[in-house]
C-alpha cells in the first residue's frame, strides 16, 4: 500500500528577516523525522512582503540552498515559497525540494491585488505537477486557492489516472477571512477528488494584519483529517494513504463526467 508522510510547519514568521526565520525553522524542525515531505508556509523567510526589501530579495539564494541542505539531511523534500528575483522580475516561487537536491518550482498565477502583489510580482503562467512516491503532486499559492479552474484536477480516462492525487497550498491567510479559507479547502478537494493539504501563518505582521493558522488536512470527501489549532506554533505528520483515496475515486466515480476544458 502507497503512503507519503507529510508534515505541516504552522508557525510565527519574523518580517522581513530570512536569517531569524532560518533559525527558528531549525529549531521547529530538530525533532521531525520519519516524513516524506515537509510544507512551510508562503514567503516562510520574509512575511508577505509585496515591497520585499533588498537584504529579502538578495537571501533567495541562501533561502533555497538551506532548503536543500534540509531536505537532504531529513532525507524527505521540503516545500516552501520564497521572493525571488529572476530576469530583473519578481516571483513568488514555490520551491519543491527532493532529498536528492532536484528542484521543481512553481510562481504564483494569481497575485494579490487587494495588497498590491501584482505591481511588484510577475505572474506565473502554468502549473506545476510532481510525481513523487506514488503521488501526484499539485503545488498552488495562497490566492490561487479562490481559482477553481486554475487548481481544477483532470481524469484521464484512457488509463484510468489524475493530473494529481495531493494539492498543496501554501499561504499568509489573514484571520479576518479564515472562514474562507477553510470552506475553499474543503471545496477544492471535494470537487477535485484529491487530498488537499494547506500550510498557513500565525502572528501578526508589520501591515498589523493577524494570522491564526488553520492550517488543514483534508480528504477527497472534504473531512478534515487534521487541524492545528489556532494561534499555535505546531509541527505536525499526517500519513495519507493512495488506496483509501483509489476507492474514493471507484466509489464516487464523479470524475467520468467532469467538464472538458482547457485555460487560455
Amino acid at each position: 500500500m502507497s503512503t507519503l508522510h507529510i508534515t505541516t510547519i504552522q508557525s510565527d514568521i519574523q518580517w522581513e528577516s530570512p536569517e531569524k526565520n532560518i533559525l527558528h525553522y531549525d529549531e521547529l524542525l530538530k525533532g521531525v523525522s520519519n516524513t516524506d515531505i515537509i510544507v512551510l508556509p508562503e514567503m516562510f523567510l520574509s512575511g508577505f512582503s509585496t515591497e520585499p526589501v533588498d537584504k529579502v530579495i538578495a537571501f533567495a539564494p541562501r533561502g533555497l540552498e538551506w532548503m536543500q541542505h534540509k531536505a537532504a539531511s531529513v532525507s524527505s523534500a521540503i516545500c516552501g515559497s520564497l521572493i525571488v528575483e529572476e530576469n530583473n522580475m519578481l516571483f513568488n516561487r514555490f520551491y519543491f525540494v527532493m532529498p536528492c537536491g532536484t528542484i521543481h518550482f512553481y510562481d504564483k498565477k494569481h497575485l494579490f491585488s487587494m495588497a498590491g502583489e501584482n505591481k511588484k510580482f510577475t505572474p506565473g503562467t502554468k502549473n506545476a505537477d510532481i510525481q513523487y512516491k506514488d503521488f501526484s503532486i499539485r503545488l498552488n499559492i495562497c490566492y490561487d486557492l479562490r481559482f477553481p479552474v486554475w487548481n481544477r484536477n483532470v481524469y484521464n480516462s484512457e488509463d484510468n489516472t489524475y493530473d494529481y492525487d495531493i494539492l498543496i497550498f501554501t499561504a499568509n491567510w489573514p484571520e479576518r477571512r479564515i472562514i474562507h479559507w477553510e470552506k475553499l479547502l474543503q471545496a477544492r478537494a471535494i470537487e477535485n477528488q484529491a487530498y488537499v493539504v494547506g500550510v498557513n501563518r500565525i502572528g501578526t505582521d508589520a501591515n498589523n494584519i493577524q494570522y491564526n493558522g488553520s492550517t488543514m488536512i483534508v480528504d477527497a470527501v472534504g473531512e478534515i483529517i487534521y487541524k492545528a489549532c489556532d494561534n499555535e506554533e505546531d509541527v505536525y505528520t499526517v500519513t495519507l494513504q493512495k488506496e483509501v483515496l483509489n476507492n474514493i475515486r471507484q466509489k464516487l466515480p464523479f470524475a467520468a463526467d467532469w467538464d472538458k476544458f482547457q485555460i487560455q
